[in-house]
């Protein structure tokens, strides 16, 4: 058996056509596309980075995709910790990044007195 292509007007599984929507990053309106997550739509507009982590200050953003790692944690309408890979985008979104982290204790220590 071999493979062919299905004409895009026949294609019985074809997705139904786009519905932008609009959110806020940190801010800042982002387009998007209904259905997607919060991550994809993050990525889809270049920021690949929402946090940074608490031990060397190191930018994280989306890693495994599939919420099993939590590298990509933010803050969706007020409600902390929610996994942008998980969370389906919704127009009016509001995502903010965090930024009060506990610091680790040796970190703190290593960088002595301010």
């Amino acid at each position: 058996m071999g493979t062919y292509r299905v004409a895009a007007q026949i294609d019985s599984i074809a997705p139904e056509p786009a519905t932008v929507i609009t959110i806020s990053v940190d801010g800042v309106a982002v387009d998007g596309l209904l259905g997607q997550t919060l991550a994809g739509v993050m990525l889809g507009s270049d920021i690949m980075a929402w946090r940074n982590t608490s031990f060397g200050d190191q930018p994280r953003g989306l890693f495994c995709g599939i919420g099993i790692c939590f590298e990509c944690l933010v803050v969706v309408n007020g409600q902390r910790d929610v996994r942008a890979c998980q969370r389906r985008a919704a127009s009016g979104d509001q995502i903010e990044f965090h930024r009060d982290l506990p610091v680790h204790v040796e970190d703190a220590e290593s960088e002595g007195p301010s």
